[in-house]
């Protein structure tokens, strides 16, 4: 310990009172961490006064100005200096701090952005004239009557001037620009049927508009999915899935995207508690969990999901910017979150992004080229030259008998036969691997491997659920030699791994025996699966329930019963793979989240072909 310390002092300390300029840049300082929470504060002040449309305008990622108009109710010239007084609020009259039906509650924002800033309201309610105040560094002028339609403009210029050190932490511009967005995004995809823009004014003047969200029209579900449009893209629009469940007195709307969807990080999960964006670990894990079985570690999912409940069920006042919330029964909004989910990734069944024939599509178009001339094109003859020496010699046996061919063709479609099926009928087989099907309107392109390794997965878990999953002897038990703590790591889950029809025992120090496996693989490599699923436990750890885990170890056991890569295959068994696979929910995507088929429109192709 240092020979002095500040926290010692020979002085008694004396406890003094702050004053309410001290009291309210303290209290900025966990409102208001950045340019993006003021903008935050504002906009949730206008939707909590009715506004059906709100412009946020900035300058120098809101450094300098912040400016925030709504055409809501606005606030009366007498209540102007009330409501940059602290806790003094409109929303709640204190009697019931969990009964809260507005964004904002505690009446903290507005003062304390008037403490660390230069604050002006000017507002006006109907039937009254327009009034304005400001206030700099906590320090308030008078009312002052002030031309304006309707509505209220909140205008906060020098952000920080009054606290400089806390300047210094603001990254720069553009990082700002970027943080603000995300709130009005936010923010936006809560009130679908509000009209948000937002303006980048730098340079002076009216700016540059850098969002713009019309207000929607329709029911709930139409105007959202319109709104998530807008906000988040066509892409994710056409791959999302509705979302529409209950239990519990807790109710759960939006929309998630496919697991073919999926995203390297989380930037594309927003998550509402009854109309308030959350940053929840409990809701996040949530949509973590409900696609496990269909995503890596190393994906994430898209969604945006709304949780409704009476706020008698969650407090909200337990972050300084309302970020976090707490639920009176959290395992019940966690449960609501995991089946309603499955239950619509299972409802899909086969489907596949539609972003994936785009790349497909983008990856066969050609490079751009220069401008042709029309000296440059060939001529007719040429062209049918060309045609005659690209045509097969098939009376000429030669080097064609001798080359290993690395496709096969089935012969042509008979009448009846099952194109008009979604995934049509077989084809085609090239490099072993990948199935060309006709389709009534197309092509697809399976990968054989990835598919029935989902078709396997999802029979090994019904087994598991039914009565365990079904195993065959081995005639000769396989010994597998590992390090004695793989082989007790491994031990300490044999009545686990028996419901999986793999059962194993110890054989020596750092050793075991492999003496039944699954009967739906066939014959298969034990010791090549006993290391795969030691793989999958310790990339695991002891984080996940033992549920979890189990499906985990079924992902790498249904991987080495699937058909593998290099197999020919015959037409019927093509054809049956093609059937089982719109048999079978969630076939769409292998066990990783990587689609197991893409799907090419005949209008695409012949595009391609510039037809």
């Amino acid at each position: 310990m240092p020979a002095s310390t500040p926290h010692i002092g020979d002085k008694r300390p004396v406890i003094r009172q702050l004053d309410d300029a001290a009291i309210n840049r303290i209290a900025a300082g966990e409102v208001v961490e950045r340019p993006a929470s003021a903008v935050k504060e504002l906009i949730e002040n206008a939707l909590d006064a009715g506004a059906r449309r709100v412009d946020v305008s900035y300058a120098d990622g809101g450094k300098t100005l912040i400016r925030v108009v709504d055409d809501g109710h606005g606030i009366a010239a007498d209540d102007l200096p009330l409501a940059l007084s602290r806790h003094a609020t409109s929303k709640i009259d204190g009697s019931d701090l969990l009964n809260i039906h507005t964004f904002g509650f505690r009446g903290e924002a507005l003062p304390s952005l008037g403490a660390v800033g230069r604050l002006t309201i000017t507002s006006r309610v109907e039937g009254e004239a327009g009034a304005m105040i400001r206030v700099a560094g906590g320090k308030m002028e008078p009312v002052k009557p002030a031309a304006i339609n309707g509505g209220t403009v909140v205008e906060l210029r020098d952000l920080f001037y009054a606290t400089p050190a806390r300047l210094k932490f603001l990254r720069t511009d553009r990082a700002e620009v970027q943080a603000i967005g995300d709130v009005v995004k936010r923010l936006a995809m809560a009130e679908p049927f509000v009209s948000f823009t937002l303006r980048d004014v730098s340079g002076g003047g009216e700016g540059r508009l850098t969002f713009r969200a019309d207000a929607q029209t329709g029911d709930l579900f139409d105007a959202l999915h319109g709104r998530l449009r807008q906000v988040l893209g066509a892409e994710f629009a056409e791959n999302a899935l509705k979302i529409e469940a209950e239990r519990e007195g807790i109710a759960l709307t939006g929309y998630a995207a496919l697991p073919t969807f999926s995203r390297g990080s989380a930037v594309m999960q927003y998550l509402y508690v009854n109309g308030r964006p959350v940053r929840d670990k409990l809701l996040v894990g949530a949509l973590r969990g409900a696609y496990f079985d269909f995503l890596s570690r190393d994906r994430h999912p898209a969604a945006v999901l709304f949780l409704e409940c009476d706020p008698h069920r969650v407090d909200v006042n337990v972050h300084p910017a309302k970020s976090e919330v707490r639920f009176r029964d959290p395992g019940t909004a966690r449960g609501l979150i995991v089946s309603a989910l499955r239950h619509a990734l299972a409802e899909a069944g086969h489907r596949a992004s539609t972003t994936v024939a785009g790349a497909t599509l983008g990856a066969f178009r050609p490079e751009p080229t220069g401008r042709v001339y029309q000296m440059d094109r060939p001529s007719q003859g040429a062209l049918n030259t060309a045609y005659q020496m690209q045509a097969p010699v098939v009376e000429t046996p030669g080097f064609a008998e001798a080359a290993v061919p690395s496709a096969r063709f089935e012969p042509p479609i008979e009448e009846g036969a099952p194109t008009d099926l979604p995934l049509g009928a077989a084809r085609a087989q090239v490099h072993e691997n990948y199935i060309i099907a006709q389709t009534k309107d197309g092509m697809v392109i399976v990968d054989q491997h990835a598919a029935h390794e989902r078709l396997v997965y999802e029979k090994l878990k019904a087994q598991m659920a039914d009565n365990g999953v079904a195993s065959q002897a081995l005639l000769i038990p396989e010994i597998v030699e590992l390090s004695e703590g793989d082989a007790a790591r491994l031990l300490e889950l044999t009545d686990d791994l028996a419901r999986l029809g793999l059962v194993v025992e110890p054989f020596g120090a750092g050793a075991i025996a492999v003496r039944e496996t699954p009967a739906i693989l066939g014959n298969v490599n034990a010791k090549g699966m006993i290391l795969d699923i030691l793989d999958e436990l310790a990339d695991l750890g002891d984080s996940l329930t033992v549920q979890a885990r189990l499906e985990a170890v079924l992902s790498s056991v249904a991987c080495h019963g699937s058909i593998r890569s290099g197999r020919r295959m015959q037409a019927e068994e093509m054809n049956a793979l093609l059937r089982e696979m719109e048999a079978t929910p969630h076939s769409g995507q292998c066990n990783h989240g990587r689609p197991t088929y893409v799907e090419l429109k005949l209008k695409d192709i012949e595009r391609l072909f510039g037809r």
